[in-house]
């Protein structure tokens, strides 16, 4: 019954993709008598059009899009290689505690006796490379993504499954209190 549940979810997103006119299929070759016009750069953008009107039509944050952003973390995760960055810290999380301070100079509290962490990337600005700057494309589901790829991250370097929510972003805004008080992405990674 599940697994009909799942396939229900999935065609219910394929669905509202298309109808929403997400998907590119075709247009670009009926363009131009069937000739694709190739801009510098072009892959890029419209990987990000494509995408940001793909999460506009998704940004209904059911239960089921968002372990579909989740998911994709998954990808960005391989494309950066980063079992490899990972590895040297793999089962030392103050070690990596202090290269995420050092190198990306995030800001982070752990109390090891709750195994919570509360990981400040310090930035004004959002570090997604899904998110489209020039067009101010602004969804706050891809903080799904950021979840899933700071589980996938804490968990290779506690060599165990650990749960991460982004309790405030540059999309999602905060919740004014003094921890929160920049607009920052701040994940609590439940270790």
């Amino acid at each position: 019954m599940e697994s009909n549940e799942k396939n229900n979810s999935r065609r219910n997103f394929i669905k509202k993709t298309c109808l929403a006119g997400s998907c590119f299929c075709g247009f670009l070759a009926i363009s131009n008598d069937g000739r694709a016009e190739v801009q510098p750069d072009s892959g890029r953008l419209l990987m990000q059009e494509w995408i940001s009107t793909l999460l506009k039509s998704i940004d209904d944050n059911t239960e089921a899009s968002q372990q579909i952003l989740k998911n994709c973390a998954q990808v960005h995760f391989r494309h950066l290689k980063m079992e490899k960055v990972l590895k040297p810290y793999k089962g030392n999380i103050e070690k990596f505690i202090s290269f995420l301070e050092k190198e990306w100079l995030w800001k982070i509290e752990y109390d090891k006796s709750t195994g919570v962490l509360l990981a400040n990337e310090n930035k004004d600005f959002c570090v997604c490379p899904m998110v489209n700057r020039e067009k101010g494309v602004d969804s706050s589901i891809l903080c799904y993504c950021s979840e899933g790829f700071a589980e996938l991250m804490f968990s290779f370097v506690a060599d165990k499954k650990v749960k991460a929510e982004v309790v405030s972003s540059i999309h999602r805004g905060n919740n004014n209190s003094s921890i929160y008080k920049n607009n920052t992405c701040i994940y609590k990674v439940l270790m």
